[in-house]
């Protein structure tokens, strides 16, 4: 899904894409990397201020343990 990304009242077109919205409320982003980066949890908090969402998840499934692999990012609850 799109995110729109305004500026200075201008629309920039940077090709940022979330992975999952639930129900309008929840930004679901699935990775599937070694280890998770703290770029991957910065990309979910941004995506988060972007589009003025309050709830996160991130998700990696390149792991032995699924259950040590998600993280809830929350802001403003």
């Amino acid at each position: 899904m799109p995110v729109p990304v305004l500026y200075d009242g201008v629309k920039l077109e940077l090709g940022f894409r979330l992975d999952i919205l639930v129900e309008d409320l929840v930004v679901i982003e699935v990775k599937s990397v070694e280890a998770l980066a703290n770029v991957h949890h910065k990309q979910l908090l941004t995506y988060l201020k972007l589009y003025n969402k309050k709830l996160g998840i991130l998700v990696n499934f390149n792991t032995d343990s699924i259950a040590n692999s998600i993280f809830r990012k929350v802001i403003g609850l």
